[in-house]
Formats: structure tokens, C-alpha cells, sequence
């Protein structure tokens, strides 16, 4: 009786969240009995899979985005007395990989309404570089919505400098920039590209990255630097001359470390996952689409105390956040009240991101900064439920919920 009379409770939307499905369990169980668990034949088959899928000539597989962000700025070799120019509105580590490598960073601006680096933004942080040498260029597709790459691209061009892209959120994002159809991740643009497998993003690892290239050097590089710089390809140059045997020919357990790496290894087991989930990727991103598409039909009521973050005409996202912005001023409500209020309702939201220039690690190192978009494009961002497992009914009752809030 007494669970009779209890309200009925709906399920709790999280912001995101990984879809899991049969097929993935069972190639992971695949993958836990056979003989590789570390590193095995999956890492090359969802590396040559990974890089088919985005048109790109090389993929490296390693541990997570962050990873992929810190091999890309290690294979430029940036260091010390070096400058990288990463947007304020994005997850610390990308600007943290500059800072492993001992270079400096420069934080850009970005536009107030999407928090996207933009050819102004980063015209104005080159401004900035007071002569100091800039050796990369970090844009981010934040949210899944790609930068205007090609005008990025001349600005860093013109310094001298290198485009690296954070792809962490743009699994899958198509572009069209000149009439010409293009892939996040296909190099057309940049020398390399990070991505994140984190749960939350379009499809999963569990925890994992991968970096794109159309370059070999780099790509060798970086497999060199994911795995403790060590390598078992007979070289030129060895230092195990004393394990050669009397007719000059390695010894089966010869290795050789090249460079200082670091263990950065994406293991068979969750390649394994990834391969299964990148086969049904389009769907994923067809299901994001379509829950987006439910969305933009039922806010635009709530206007202008809520708004969708505006999605540039050349992206075709694959939509890993849907943030609105919210006038919580005009509102009378604090974020975290409206956050509190709809998680009341079942419905949860995160915000994307602090900026990273007012984190107190930056904020000690480089004093205050003055960076209008940032702190607008923060002060109102609100990121809702969006995941391939929801449906479009869940799409309804997070508006409703909105709605009820922004009413009491």
C-alpha cells in the first residue's frame, strides 16, 4: 500500500550519457578472452577505422583527449620560450597541454552567443603576443560546432605558427566551407586533430582520445610518444649493442627509448568498444539531430529570457552539448537556482565551461584578463539533457520543466 500512494517519480535525465548496447558488451567480452588486453590488434583496426571515418591519413590512438592534445604539442615539439594561443571557453586541458610542455599561453576571446574562437578573437590575442613567438593555434568545436577553420588557419599561417584542433566535442561534425563538403578531423586545415572518447561525447571508449593526421612523420612520432618513446623497430642508431648476439642481429627482447614519452596507450579492451560504437556513430548523430531539431521547435516561447546557442551556417554539428542561454538577471533567479529547480524535475544540466583564464592556476600566472565574451558567453550558458539514448518525448519534458521554472 504505502508504495501505492508513493508519487510516481519520472527518470532522471543526466545532461549526457553513454549508450551502451548489446553488440558493445559483447565485443568487449570478445576482446577479454582473447590473448591481447593491452596492447593488441584492435589499437591498428579502430585507429585504420577511425581515420576512414574521418578522411583523415593517419590515426593514433591513446588514453584519453587529453592525451591526444599533450602528443600533438610534444610531436611540434613546443616548449619552453614558446607562445600557444587556446580560446578561454573550453576545458582546461587545453590549455594545460601547453603548459606540460613548458610554453606560454595566450587566451582568445571568444563571441559572446556561441564561444567560439572567432578570426576577430584570435586576431586580437595575436595582438597580444607582445613579440613573443607563437608556435600553435588550439581552436575548439565547442559543443560540436566547428570554427571557421580556413580563416583561422590564415591568421595562424601568417604567423608562423601551427593549427592543432580540439576535436573533443566534434566527433562527426561535418563542415562545408567554399562549397566543399568536409569532415572534422580530415586535415584539410590543420596538422593534427584531438579527440575525446569520454563517455558523455558522441560515442565512447569508456575513457579514450585519439589524434589525426595527414602527416606520417607526425603520426609516427606520436605512436613513438604514447608509449614511453620506446620503440622494437631496429633503428640506425641503437644503444643495445651489447644485447646484439655474435652475428649482429637483435636479441628478441631488444628495445630502444628514443625520446622521454609517456604511457598514453589506448588498450585492445576498450579499442574493442570503440570500434562497435564508431560503427554506429551515424545513428547516434542522427538521434542528437533529431532531439536538436525538437528543441528548436519548442523554445523559441521561452525567448528572449532563454535562447539556443547559435550554430554557425557552415557546421553541420554533431550536436555532442545542446546549451541555451539563459538571461538569469532579468529572470530574478540565480543559475544554480534554475539548475536546482530542474534537477527537482528529474532533469539534470551542467555549464560549459568556467573560463579557464579565471581558473586560479591561470588567474596567479597571468593576472586579470579582460575578456568580455568569455564572461558573457559563461554567465549565461546552460547545458540540457542530450544523449542517443533519450527520446524525443524526454526533449518535451525538459522544455516543460524550463518552462515551469522560468513561470514560478
Amino acid at each position: 500500500m504505502a508504495d501505492a500512494q508513493r508519487p510516481f517519480q519520472p527518470r532522471f535525465l543526466p545532461y549526457g550519457r553513454q549508450l551502451i548496447e548489446d553488440d558493445d558488451i559483447a565485443a568487449v567480452v570478445e576482446a577479454l578472452k582473447s590473448d591481447f588486453l593491452t596492447t593488441g590488434p584492435r589499437v591498428e583496426q579502430f585507429e585504420a577505422a577511425f581515420a576512414e571515418k574521418v578522411g583523415a591519413r593517419h590515426a593514433v590512438a591513446c588514453s584519453n583527449g587529453t592525451a591526444a592534445l599533450h602528443l600533438s604539442l610534444m610531436a611540434l615539439d613546443v616548449g619552453p620560450g614558446d607562445v600557444v594561443i587556446a580560446p578561454s571557453i573550453t576545458f582546461a586541458a587545453t590549455a594545460n597541454c601547453a603548459h606540460y610542455q613548458g610554453a606560454e599561453v595566450v587566451f582568445a576571446d571568444v563571441d559572446p552567443d556561441s564561444g567560439l574562437m572567432t578570426p576577430e578573437t584570435l586576431a586580437a590575442a595575436i595582438a597580444r603576443l607582445g613579440g613573443r613567438k607563437l608556435k600553435a593555434v588550439l581552436p575548439v568545436h565547442l559543443g560540436g560546432h566547428a570554427v571557421d577553420l580556413p580563416a583561422l588557419r590564415r591568421l595562424a599561417d601568417a604567423e608562423g605558427a601551427v593549427l592543432v584542433e580540439d576535436t573533443c566535442h566534434a566527433v562527426g561534425t561535418e563542415m562545408t566551407f567554399g562549397n566543399v563538403a568536409e569532415r572534422v578531423g580530415d586535415g584539410r586545415h590543420s596538422a593534427m586533430a584531438c579527440f575525446s572518447f569520454h563517455p558523455v561525447k558522441t560515442m565512447t571508449t569508456a575513457e579514450g582520445g585519439m589524434v589525426t593526421t595527414n602527416d606520417p612523420a607526425l603520426a609516427r612520432r606520436m605512436t613513438l610518444l604514447r608509449s614511453h618513446g620506446i620503440t622494437r623497430e631496429p633503428t640506425e642508431f641503437t644503444a643495445l649493442e651489447l644485447s646484439l648476439d655474435p652475428s649482429g642481429e637483435a636479441n628478441p627482447w631488444s628495445y630502444e627509448m628514443q625520446a622521454l614519452g609517456y604511457n598514453y596507450r589506448l588498450p585492445d579492451l576498450l579499442c574493442a568498444l570503440g570500434i562497435s560504437q564508431l560503427a554506429k556513430l551515424d545513428r547516434f548523430i542522427a538521434t542528437r539531430r533529431a532531439l536538436t531539431a525538437r528543441y528548436l521547435e519548442l523554445l523559441p516561447p521561452l525567448a528572449p529570457m532563454v535562447r539556443a546557442v547559435p550554430m554557425p551556417a557552415y557546421s553541420r554539428s554533431a550536436l555532442h552539448l545542446f546549451v541555451v542561454l539563459i538571461d538569469f538577471a532579468a529572470l530574478g533567479r540565480t543559475r544554480k537556482q534554475v539548475m536546482d529547480d530542474l534537477r527537482a524535475q528529474g532533469v539534470g544540466t551542467q555549464v560549459h565551461y568556467i573560463p579557464v583564464h579565471r581558473q586560479p592556476y591561470y588567474a596567479q600566472r597571468y593576472g586579470p584578463l579582460d575578456l568580455p565574451g568569455a564572461d558573457a558567453h559563461y554567465a549565461r550558458c546552460l547545458s540540457l539533457p542530450l544523449y542517443a539514448g533519450m527520446e524525443v518525448g524526454d526533449v518535451e519534458r525538459v522544455v516543460e520543466a524550463l518552462r515551469a521554472v522560468i513561470a514560478s
